[in-house]
């Protein structure tokens, strides 16, 4: 059984990376079975071992990979070496200048996008929400990859399961604020289609739109393959989105 996705575009560059399905771990009850983040309910010991089952079937240690409380803001965290991120470090995206460790992002409706750069191994794992897209997360991570040396032009993308159109309803002004931002084509009345919005913002940046893919499809749509924070009210599991240079 598949821990999690893959997509092709990051797989024909080399990169070791996935989005974590809800199978293949575990955890129990409404957690079952792979939950990848430490939601009250849950035993910490369970998912723990969720992790170590992940790293170990994507081929690389735990202690590779690299994750930080997530706030639904736009700020990106660049790591230099092995040293874990600083305590209580607060971020939407990690950024790895260095080889050998894995940034990490949870989701359970957000968006995972990751980011890679074939010619140098650079990588990043930005979490963007409603909120995190508004802030422009997504574009804002592109710019920092850029300002450490990896051109918009060079990078690779891919933007991972999350709430479709289908079944995103938002108020009316928050699906207008988009579509003045980003067109008609991301909001069908107050539905919102997110992954199409951070699509925009990469390409706008400068990826060119070949080099981004889309794996997985709407969370809440399929319970069986997806945790989904909206369509279980909260208690539910989380996905984790991983990528390493190999």
């Amino acid at each position: 059984m598949d821990l999690f996705l893959r997509s092709d575009r990051l797989a024909r560059e080399g990169f070791v990376h996935g989005f974590s399905t809800r199978t293949g771990g575990v955890s129990g009850g409404p957690f079952a079975s792979l939950n990848l983040g430490p939601t009250a309910g849950d035993d910490p010991a369970a998912v723990e071992e969720n992790h170590r089952l992940l790293a170990a079937a994507a081929g690389f240690p735990r202690a590779d990979l690299r994750l930080v409380h997530q706030v639904h803001g736009d700020r990106v965290l660049r790591l230099g070496g092995w040293e874990p991120p600083p305590a209580g470090a607060e971020a939407d995206a990690i950024l790895a200048t260095a080889p050998g460790i894995a940034p990490a992002v949870r989701t359970a409706d957000c968006v995972p996008i990751l980011l890679a750069h074939p010619r140098t191994g650079r990588v990043a794992a930005v979490h963007a929400g409603w909120r995190g897209a508004r802030l422009g997360i997504a574009r804002k991570t592109v710019r920092e990859m850029a300002a450490a040396g990896t051109p918009a032009g060079e990078l690779v993308a891919s933007i991972g399961p999350a709430i479709g159109r289908c079944c995103y309803e938002v108020s009316a002004d928050l699906a207008e604020d988009f579509v003045a931002s980003y067109g008609s084509r991301v909001a069908d009345g107050r539905r919102l289609d997110l992954r199409e919005v951070v699509r925009l913002q990469l390409t706008g940046a400068g990826i060119p739109a070949p080099a981004v893919d889309l794996v997985g499809s709407c969370t809440a749509c399929h319970p069986e393959a997806w945790f989904s924070h909206r369509r279980d009210r909260g208690r539910t599991g989380r996905h984790l989105s991983f990528i390493r240079a190999a």
